[in-house]
């Protein structure tokens, strides 16, 4: 699978084929899934309080630090984001993958 980062941010990263309008950089790099470290996810993840905008998993870390393997919804996207310690970003994941 590959990704595209969400525009105006340094670490949240969508599926290069969501549907519908995507807030992705323009012209952006496609990131490949072992670029991210997909291979390093956990197992074991951690459902937290679900976010209304992508923007806000990056304002996580000044008064609520991810921890590896925390999944939220973001409900404006209607996707599920897991944080990667290894690639310290935001990956849209199914909570199956």
């Amino acid at each position: 699978m590959t990704y595209k980062k969400l525009a105006g941010t340094s670490a949240v990263f969508v599926t290069a084929t969501l549907e519908g309008p995507s807030p992705v950089e323009r012209d952006g790099m496609i990131w490949s899934g072992a670029e991210l470290h997909i291979d390093q996810l956990p197992d074991e993840r951690t459902p937290q309080a679900t976010m209304a905008s992508p923007l806000a998993l990056e304002g996580l870390e000044d008064y609520d630090p991810p921890a590896h393997g925390d999944v939220r919804h973001v409900s404006s996207l209607n996707a599920d984001f897991i944080f990667n310690h290894a690639a310290r970003a935001w990956i849209q994941c199914n909570t199956s993958d």
